[in-house]
């Protein structure tokens, strides 16, 4: 077991770099440095009320979406952090309107970084958990400097994803496409350390995570699949569900990878011109990704997310993800509505 020999992330990754060069020297010291990050905010986070890190900012982000102030708290650790090192060409984040390249004082490096600084806003003063989101794509590499459509490739293009989790304990989930290992922060040390390895999500489950006071404006296929879940042993389904949701994104997923589940954010006819209201590039494509390599599935009720082709910077999808068997039925009920 991880804990007797305390591997640290360091460590894990050099390793994932040595066998069958699963990851480049570069790669591992950019993940490094995102890592180095997260610890900066979850320091910012701990000390809530202390830190005057509280409360709402004086502006809105690109979404129109007020900004707490810990949202542009973490967004500067992120961009500070990482764009020195020599491993980047250009970030892209939630609450930014347009890309960030890497300044000319710096040496350019192959990646592209995308990130979302603070996810699940508006639990911060509410004292739950909530997280950063980040997903490291290649340049293209026949494209001389950087620009915004580097970013557009599908999320199979991704070569590492994951979250930061700041709750009861501060958690890195992490993939490079070999399977999914969690890291928790040791504070003494400083470091965080591989508590658990080759994460599965059971294929079944009992629990599914929705807002349902948005129930009224759901699409058919949504409606009839939670209605099945409402009818409990008697109904369709012959069992009984549980309802969470924490409305903190990270927070749901987190969950699902610990236990199981189904976590949906689905299109509604408030904003029927808008696909859904997560962002493609900063939330679902690395928490499809982790889902996926954890076992489970995710789709935006038609589809194979990894598999949708971006088109702008901030677009936004309709997102079922979790227990294979739950994310499968929904997508047929899509299906056969369509």
């Amino acid at each position: 077991m991880a804990q007797q020999q305390k591997i640290s992330l360091t460590r894990y990754l050099v390793e994932q770099q040595r066998a069958d060069g699963l990851i480049p020297g570069q790669l591992r010291l950019l993940l490094e440095v995102v890592a180095r990050a997260c610890k900066s905010i979850s320091q910012a986070v701990n000390k809530g009320a202390l830190g005057g890190v509280l409360g709402t900012a004086e502006s809105e982000n690109v979404q129109g979406e007020i900004q707490k102030k810990l949202d542009i708290i973490a967004n500067e650790v992120l961009i500070e952090a990482n764009e020195w090192g020599g491993h980047l060409a250009a970030m892209a984040s939630e609450e930014m309107e347009t890309i960030h390249v890497v300044p000319n004082r710096y040496p350019q490096g192959e990646y592209l970084l995308m990130f979302d600084p603070l996810d699940g806003s508006s639990n911060i003063d509410v004292n739950v958990s909530i997280g950063t989101i980040f997903s490291v794509l290649k340049k293209p590499d026949d494209h001389p400097g950087v620009q915004e459509g580097d970013f557009l490739q599908p999320g199979t293009q991704q070569v590492a994803a994951g979250y930061c989790i700041y709750g009861p304990q501060t958690t890195l989930v992490l993939t490079v496409g070999n399977g999914v290992a969690m890291f928790t922060l040791d504070r003494e040390q400083g470091s965080f350390v591989l508590t658990q390895e080759d994460i599965q999500i059971p294929v079944d489950t009992k629990e599914f995570a929705i807002n349902m006071s948005n129930m009224r404006h759901w699409d058919e296929p949504m409606k009839r699949y939670i209605d099945e879940c409402l009818a409990g042993k008697e109904g369709p389904r012959g069992k009984d569900f549980n309802m969470r949701w924490i409305a903190s994104m990270v927070a749901d997923v987190h969950r699902i990878l610990m236990r199981g589940g189904v976590f949906m954010y689905p299109w509604d006819k408030r904003e029927p011109e808008k696909a859904g209201k997560l962002r493609l590039m900063y939330e679902a494509n690395p928490m499809s990704w982790l889902v996926e390599q954890a076992g489970g599935a995710a789709t935006n009720g038609k589809q194979r997310i990894l598999d949708l082709k971006p088109t702008k910077l901030h677009e936004r999808v309709s997102v079922m993800l979790g227990s294979r068997n739950e994310v499968e039925r929904l997508t047929q009920y899509h299906a056969e509505k369509a």
